[in-house]
């Protein structure tokens, strides 16, 4: 049994539901977190006692992402990665030893127990509500009795769903609420930290301590500015160094008005230090006024220069590109061209060589007859023709190794001239009927399709096909597999090969119902990643088609059938 098959059986891919096509909401919530235990099998209460093929061999649980390992019984997804944790990991059910490679994802399965009907999560609150596993996440985002957070971030408590609203409208510490005095609105928690520091409408009392006991903290102030008791400053200190520096409200009214003569010569002689300042920055301004016109036009004849470099620079970078595709496709002809030619080359040489053994070994035949029908006994003549015969017999020798090297030629041109550099593979198998017949009596269990790549230097790959079927397909099925083969780019490809694979059985008749199955390959398998030998473990449907439908429909005709194998390489980047 080989690693990562999938269990499923195809559907025509013009028949299939939306559903199979796209996950509804109840499939994309099974992969939420709290849908999953965190390790074991589902400890959800069923309406119906579950069958014992739906439990779990080691935690006994309901199963959870279920996984089957070659003996075929069923584990949980983490029960199995701790049993293959340990040494020498066995079945528990029969001490059977397990590998990791021959452990697949059962998903016929995990599709029956998520069908399986079970109690509300919520029903220790008080829900009666049963419904289907794979419906649990969407019944909990609506269920009135499931335990919820509040949604103000700060509080840490939690409520049934329908005790929210009296939560938020009574309860909770964190809710909103209007400030009495400027009606702004926020937490009920920062409600007393915003009266005593920012509320613009909140009373205070007068910092300076004077009469007024009550303002509001918005006119504090305009308060400050008459507050008879408030300490202010000279307006003049700054800019004229008025020698009275601070005092009392009325002590400044009266130092202004004292020394308003002595303020008004501090402005005068300010203004005239200002005036010559002045006159400095507009005899400054000329200056520079004087050489902006001849700036002006070098900048015009710079940005001229600028303007006609860029529509140059542009055009040599549609040359260069245009020059650089030209270069790619010619690349990449010359290269097509040189590995058949590497190809032929030799199949040339090898042929001219063993026509001239031919015609060695024919004209020693010749001679070898003519000494032996004139042979009389003597015994020079004796030991010529037994040099010979020797001689004959090594070309013969050597020419049934080149006869053998030939054959092997012919068959990499042949491979070469039907192979496929698009990811597509179509596989025509002749002689049904007698190929069907060696499988079942085990003379050839399985064949192989051509190579085919998903370009020039892409992946190689092929197709494996029993036609009696293989594990669970055997002697019902026939099973199709994809192989990833070692190839010469390898090095320059990414891994673990992720594209996905279509695998296809061509109707013959006028309907075209084909029938096939698309996956997504798992990069933790050992089937996707690099071949360290010449081909990877099979990976595939071992239940692809019933022989009952093949077999009695239109997809066998002339005693032949059709295979396609598609690999998606619409984001596969370039080597």
């Amino acid at each position: 049994m080989s690693a990562g098959r999938n269990v499923e059986q195809q559907i025509a891919l013009q028949q299939r539901p939306p559903s199979l096509a796209m996950p509804s909401m109840a499939q994309r919530s099974r992969h939420e977190p709290g849908f999953l235990p965190v390790h074991g099998g589902f400890r959800d209460r069923f309406v119906t006692t579950p069958e014992a093929k739906y439990c779990c061999e080691s935690c006994r649980l309901v199963l959870c992402n279920p996984r089957q390992t070659e003996c075929g019984h069923r584990f949980c997804e983490s029960c199995i990665t701790d049993l293959l944790s340990k040494p020498n990991p066995v079945c528990p059910a029969d001490v059977e030893p397990l590998f990791e490679d021959k452990i697949f994802r059962d998903v016929c399965c995990n599709r029956e127990i998520m069908a399986l009907k079970v109690y509300c999560r919520s029903e220790k609150n008080g829900c009666k509500e049963q419904m289907s596993l794979q419906q649990v996440m969407d019944h909990l985002e609506v269920c009135p009795y499931f335990e919820v957070p509040c949604p103000l971030g700060k509080c840490k408590e939690k409520m049934i769903r329908k005790d929210m609203s009296e939560h938020l409208s009574r309860k909770c510490k964190h809710r909103e609420i209007t400030c009495e005095f400027c009606n702004h609105k926020m937490a009920l928690t920062e409600l007393q930290k915003h009266k005593d520091t920012v509320c613009p409408a909140f009373p205070i009392a007068c910092p300076n301590q004077c009469s007024f006991s009550s303002i509001l903290r918005s006119e504090l102030s305009i308060h400050q500015h008459d507050c008879p008791k408030a300490q202010v400053a000279c307006s003049f200190i700054r800019h004229l160094k008025c020698t009275n520096i601070t005092g009392l409200n009325q002590e400044m009214r009266e130092h202004e008005s004292s020394f308003a003569s002595e303020h008004l010569r501090m402005m005068v002689v300010r203004n005239t230090t200002l005036e010559a300042k002045v006159e400095d920055v507009k005899s400054e301004l000329m200056e520079r006024y004087k050489v902006l016109p001849s700036l002006s036009s070098r900048l015009a004849e710079v940005e001229t220069q600028n303007e006609e470099m860029r529509e140059k620079i542009r055009q040599l970078e549609q040359k260069v590109v245009s020059v650089q595709m030209l270069m790619s496709t010619h690349s990449e002809k010359l290269l097509e061209v040189e590995m058949e030619l590497r190809e032929l080359r030799p199949l040339r040489a090898m042929r001219e060589e063993v026509e001239a053994l031919r015609a060695s070994v024919e004209s020693m035949r010749s001679v070898v007859a003519s000494l032996d029908s004139g042979r009389v006994g003597s015994s020079p003549g004796s030991h010529t023709l037994g040099s010979l015969e020797q001689q004959l017999s090594h070309h013969d020798d050597t020419m049934s190794v080149h006869d053998i090297r030939l054959a092997e030629m012919d068959l990499k041109l042949q491979v070469l001239e039907t192979a496929s550099f698009n990811g597509t593979l179509i596989w025509k198998i002749r002689d049904y009927k007698r190929r069907k017949q060696e499988a079942v009596a085990s003379k050839a269990l399985s064949l192989y399709s051509q190579p085919f790549y998903t370009g020039y230097f892409g992946y190689k790959m092929c197709a494996r096909i029993y036609l009696n079927g293989d594990g669970m397909g055997k002697g019902t099925h026939l099973s199709l597999f994809f192989v990833v083969m070692r190839g010469e780019y390898d090095a320059l490809l990414p891994w673990p090969f992720k594209q996905k694979v279509t695998l296809m059985l061509m109707d013959q008749g006028p309907a075209r119902k084909h029938l096939g199955d698309a996956f997504k390959p798992d990069p933790n398998s050992s089937s996707f990643r690099r071949p360290n030998v010449e081909m990877n473990i099979a990976s595939g449907c071992p239940l692809f088609v019933a022989q009952t439908v093949l077999e009695n429909g239109t997809y066998i005709k002339d005693d032949t059938i059709f295979i396609k194998v598609t690999v998606d390489t619409s984001d596969l980047p370039d080597p």
